[in-house]
């Protein structure tokens, strides 16, 4: 018997650090030394408090980066996790001083008179930490890897701050091979992705002298799986003139929805086993930009409160994408321009200021399947009454956000615009 394979996500986003020649003299940075709390036990109250303030910055910023990548791919599919570039932009804020530093943060959306650094930091390993919790029924790991040229001298407080705060691995490779560099990295990320990602990195410029990844996985399964035997063909309509056949699962049963009026939309909640669910949102035809104008997290927050469960018949279409980003000409188009030149001060990471960010990409690649088998797919579906209950229908462009419940945080958005593009 076939065994459907799995709803997955994963992604990886990396920063490349270039040497560039310093015209202007060192000046010492006599910034005073962030001290960080204790570490905590994951479960702690603390801990999900601390998250909980950095959690609304990171929605507004995934809302951005969105609205950046719908500016500059008009009409293709979006999907990136906003969760992972944060994390790795915000631990290059840890290396980073002065104009930089600000730059980073104000970038990542958040408001330095209101939170101080050192509580974006501590947000961000309580973050690590509660994604990462063992004992929860989806398969959610965050990861970040530094990539440090062997003569590269980092600071010993760099160091141990990455380990400590954002769970940070540091490799020593040899950046003067870029054809064995590059293969280290690429065949890390692979390991680390089940397989999933191969090749990531094309190209490594000669003066790259460390290589930050972040990669995240993600794989769960539906807490009410599809039944493989009612997946059939139909047809998606990607705009006016343009229809694609795709495979349409279905399932009659018990969802929380909410149908927003006001912007015109379909919400569907689809929870994964665990605490992480799908959210689902379809825009009448025509009523996409409206819809996207108003992503803000108060519309977010709405939307959580107004759900309430009803009986509806829900048609998803198999789909596997992936979004790649150039994130230097994403981050300075929101303005944060410093690290990526000259006059970049990375002196946080060995004390000189001789180090910018040459490059930083991401990818992320999802697949939502039935996952489960046809017999197991069977025993899961609930007591319905003999009526016919309403229809959604996901066969027209849609949003689609992957929340982790327990923290609030979106790990995954994307629009799909057409399941069948590669």
């Amino acid at each position: 018997m076939m065994k459907a394979s799995l709803p997955q996500c994963l992604l990886v986003a990396m920063l490349h650090l270039t040497v560039h020649s310093l015209t202007q003299s060192d000046h010492h940075n006599n910034k005073p030394k962030v001290t960080y709390p204790q570490e905590q036990h994951p479960h702690d109250g603390d801990s999900l408090e601390s998250c909980r303030r950095i959690v609304p910055s990171n929605i507004d910023f995934a809302f951005r980066f969105y609205r950046q990548a719908t500016t500059q791919e008009p009409g293709k599919n979006i999907f990136f996790s906003p969760v992972s570039i944060s994390t790795a932009f915000a631990l290059l804020a840890l290396g980073s001083r002065a104009n930089s530093q600000t730059q980073v943060l104000e970038g990542l959306a958040f408001n330095l008179t209101n939170t101080r650094e050192a509580e974006i930091h501590d947000g961000f390993h309580h973050l690590l930490l509660l994604l990462n919790r063992p004992g929860s029924q989806v398969q959610l790991s965050m990861e970040n890897t530094l990539f440090m040229d062997k003569h590269l001298k980092p600071l010993k407080k760099f160091l141990r701050d990455i380990k400590k705060l954002y769970k940070g691995k540091v490799f020593s490779s040899n950046f003067q091979n870029s054809t064995e560099a590059k293969k280290e990295i690429n065949d890390h990320i692979k390991n680390k992705t089940h397989g999933n990602m191969n090749q990531i990195l094309k190209d490594l410029d000669p003066n790259t002298l460390m290589v930050i990844v972040n990669y995240i996985y993600f794989k769960a399964y539906w807490e009410n799986p599809f039944n493989i035997k009612g997946t059939h063909k139909d047809y998606f309509h990607v705009n006016a003139k343009t229809s694609v056949e795709v495979k349409m699962m279905t399932r009659d049963g018990f969802y929380q929805t909410y149908s927003d009026r006001k912007l015109s939309c379909e919400v569907v909640q689809l929870p994964y086993k665990g605490d992480v669910a799908a959210l689902f949102i379809l825009p009448n035809e025509g009523k996409m930009k409206q819809l996207e104008d108003a992503l803000t997290k108060d519309t977010l927050s709405k939307w959580e409160k107004s759900l309430e469960r009803r009986r509806i018949e829900v048609y998803i279409p198999k789909l596997s994408i992936s979004g790649t980003y150039d994130l230097k000409k994403m981050f300075m188009n929101l303005g944060v321009t410093d690290v990526f030149s000259d006059r970049a001060d990375l002196s946080g990471i060995t004390g000189k200021h001789d180090l910018k960010v040459s490059k930083a990409v991401h990818k992320a690649l999802l697949k939502i399947h039935e996952n489960g088998t046809e017999a197991a797919a069977v025993t899961s579906t609930d007591f319905l009454p003999h009526s016919v209950p309403p229809v959604v229908k996901f066969n027209h462009p849609f949003l689609l956000l992957i929340v982790d419940q327990y923290t609030q945080s979106i790990l995954f958005m994307g629009k799909i615009v057409n399941p069948t593009e590669k």
